[in-house]
């Protein structure tokens, strides 16, 4: 359940997956900058969507280890023009590094991830245990 504009509660994604601890690697360095990310949940699955902008799924890696979710990626890019008497180079170079810990209701073992029109999308399956139930009423004898 995600946190609604104006509650006081926080919910059960703030819970487990926390804050990004590694937002801060990046400080002031021009190495990388690390991309936005939305964290939502349904009733049969977590899905994390990765702001990635010119990137290609070829430049991305999603591992898991220890129940935590690792997204990073690098990327660098060159420019090289030559004319007779003039030589420019330019390159650039981009990185980042999200970590997620995982809640133990995620089903780690069927996570899958899509990349399409600058978006990562992670989708982590819950546990047939973790989802939720419906309500149900209870007959009294």
């Amino acid at each position: 359940m995600l946190r609604s504009r104006g509650s006081s509660v926080p919910s059960l994604v703030d819970a487990f997956f926390g804050d990004d601890f590694l937002s801060n690697f990046f400080d002031n360095t021009n190495l990388g900058t690390v991309p936005a990310v939305n964290i939502m949940e349904n009733k049969d699955e977590f899905a994390i969507e990765v702001a990635a902008p010119g990137l290609e799924k070829k430049d991305f890696n999603v591992d898991i280890h220890n129940n935590v979710l690792t997204i990073s990626s690098e990327k660098e890019f060159r420019d090289e023009k030559k004319d007779e008497k003039v030589m420019r180079r330019e390159f650039s170079y981009t990185a980042f590094k999200r970590s997620f810990s995982l809640p133990d209701g995620a089903d780690s073992d069927k996570i899958k991830a899509t990349y399409k029109e600058g978006i990562l999308t992670v989708t982590i399956p819950k546990k047939e245990e973790a989802k939720e139930k419906p309500a149900r009423q209870i007959s009294i004898s």
